[in-house]
């Protein structure tokens, strides 16, 4: 494997903490940590949820439970943090601030922020690599790690390694990314470094290295889609959104709703509607009906082994998705 010159080293961390999609690359980068030697019990999976633990607006409904599936079978402690009310309430914000996160903790929740200034967003996060103009990535998911971290004591006792699954192969813009680096929440009373572990992997170790596991990939990969994101993610392709319109109608209604009411769509010039009669479906979603009832159904009801396992339709495939 390439890149080894860059990590770091293992023994001087007290915890790992993953930030974990259920994705392949962040599974992958799970996988190699454990690989490593790096003991589960000094691991911790964080999953944002960018719906906010409400009903299901843009992401998979059955994400999270899959995500506690793996950590349940690796005998992983799992967070789960999020914004209040999620993607839809800011989405919504009309002279309000931006709402507080929470965030699970070894002993209960916590709560950070909710007072900033009153603003309002109305507008749908475009397709950029600005995390300003994106901000459903900044808002939904690195500025929820951040507070996770930053407002719990336990981090600034021992060094914390973050790890995240950011491949160069996946754009221009990640492949600038640092494989080591100290992390955002870093100050002199609490040590966080950031490691990137499968930087410079290409997707097919990422699949071989899950093939290896026997792990289960998420529904979407089974599915069509070649990256996991939200179910309604901004990067969506035209194939994605035919795709979802076909299997998911009420999901897709919904979005296309919210655009046609607000005004403001999610692509810079064409609707989800548009994009949708651009597209042709992925086959796969017809193909799999226990797949897309799981990928549609928020308790995980599927073994997270597969046996006999098989590389998914999605697979170097489709790679819509944050750049």
């Amino acid at each position: 494997m390439t890149g080894q010159a860059a990590r770091p080293d293992l023994g001087a961390y007290r915890r790992f903490v993953v930030a974990f999609s259920g994705g392949k690359d962040s599974l992958a980068a799970l996988l190699h940590l454990l690989s490593l030697g790096v003991p589960p019990h000094a691991i911790e999976l964080h999953h944002h949820d960018v719906d906010g633990h409400g009903p299901t607006f843009m992401d998979w409904p059955c994400t999270l439970s899959y995500v506690r599936a793996i950590a349940d079978h690796f005998e992983i402690a799992l967070y789960c943090s999020w914004r209040d009310g999620g993607f839809a309430r800011e989405l919504a914000r009309a002279d309000a601030p931006t709402a507080p996160i929470i965030f699970e903790t070894p002993r209960g929740f916590g709560r950070a922020g909710g007072n900033g200034p009153a603003g309002t967003r109305g507008l749908f996060p475009q397709t950029s690599p600005d995390l300003r103009v994106r901000w459903c990535s900044s808002a939904l998911k690195i500025d929820v790690l951040a507070a996770a971290i930053r407002n719990q004591p336990r981090f600034s006792q021992g060094r914390t390694l973050v790890i995240t699954g950011e491949r160069a192969e996946e754009s221009p813009s990640r492949a600038r990314y640092a494989t080591f680096e100290p992390h955002r929440t870093s100050t002199l009373a609490r040590a966080v470094d950031h490691w990137r572990p499968v930087h410079d992997w290409t997707e097919e170790q990422v699949w071989a290295a899950i093939e290896r596991s026997g792990v289960r990939p998420h529904p979407a990969y089974v599915l069509g889609w070649g990256r996991l994101s939200c179910r309604a993610c901004i990067f969506g392709s035209p194939d994605q959104w035919a795709t979802i319109r076909l299997v998911f109608p009420t999901a897709f209604a919904r979005i296309a709703a919210c655009e046609a009411a607000s005004g403001k769509t999610i692509h810079r010039s064409l609707s989800v509607v548009q994009l949708a009669d651009r597209g042709t479906p992925f086959p796969a979603a017809l193909l799999h009906p226990d797949q897309l009832a799981q990928a549609n159904d928020p308790a995980w009801r599927l073994s997270i082994l597969a046996d006999p396992w098989t590389l998914p339709a999605g697979a170097f495939g489709d790679q819509a998705g944050p750049v």
